[in-house]
């Protein structure tokens, strides 16, 4: 979400002086109405890489778009008249067309969820390549097997009990910098990607009047530690991290730079 100009505060933003002093990636680059897709991330990020010599710091907590620039994700064409279309068809008739075309869909997807077969669908008909083709195919492989397409250390940093505390002071520190104020600036400015993003969709409520400021900010810590969750989660399954004390992961990173 730092891609997006104006998102200072709740994303965490570093500030001038610190972006004076170390170079930073991947911030300001779109207006908040842009719908910024992981695949146009993905170039940017993997176009930044080829272009330095030095070492790279990929820093933050979505896992899709870690995995995105260093594991060989490829993300198919999306048409909007076509997905618009697919969703106004009824689930079964989608079901029914996805396995004429390939009779193991059901081992790639998951055909009780309509959104996954709508998708598959529009894969489909955008690009003939079925679930199985795709599935089986030597790039997601290489995905499941947490195969890197550059040579990475990958370190975690996981505070355990302590990281209710955190989110709660991070919340309150945030509301002391003027979120909602930042929230409110940009409210008729946020697409609809933007407008998904923890501390600003549940602010956006507050915004419009229809839950009261102590409210908002409580369920901006609630969906915050959500969001600790699924990535503890997510990055709970990836074997190439290294899970080190906040204590230790300095002087861990330090050594593995030095060995790059």
């Amino acid at each position: 979400m730092q891609v997006y100009r104006g998102m200072d505060i709740g994303t965490a933003k570093a500030t001038a002086v610190e972006r004076a002093e170390v170079e930073h990636l991947m911030i300001d680059l779109v207006e908040p109405e842009v719908d910024f897709t992981v695949a146009e991330f993905q170039q940017v990020a993997r176009g930044e890489i080829d272009s330095r010599s030095e070492p790279i710091l990929i820093v933050g907590g979505s896992g899709l778009h870690f995995r995105a620039v260093v594991d060989p994700l490829e993300f198919p064409p999306h048409d909007s008249a076509l997905r618009a279309g697919l969703d106004a068809q009824p689930a079964e008739s989608l079901v029914a067309e996805l396995t004429a075309a390939d009779p193991e869909a059901a081992r790639w997807v998951d055909l009780d969820n309509p959104r996954r077969v709508s998708r598959a669908v529009e894969i489909l008909r955008l690009t003939g390549a079925t679930p199985s083709a795709r599935g089986e195919s030597e790039h997601a492989a290489h995905v499941r097997e947490y195969r890197s397409l550059f040579p990475l250390d990958v370190f975690g940093v996981d505070p355990g009990d302590e990281i209710g505390a955190m989110v709660d002071a991070r919340v309150a520190e945030m509301r002391r910098a003027g979120l909602l104020e930042e929230v409110a600036s940009l409210a008729g400015r946020l697409g609809r990607q933007a407008a998904q993003a923890v501390g600003y969709r549940q602010l956006l409520g507050v915004v419009a009047g229809e839950v009261s400021e102590e409210e908002g900010f409580a369920a901006v810590a609630s969906a915050t530690r959500a969001l600790v969750k699924r990535q503890r989660t997510y990055f709970g399954r990836d074997p190439r991290i290294q899970w080190m004390d906040a204590d230790t992961v300095g002087s861990a990173l330090v050594k593995a730079l030095e060995v790059g």
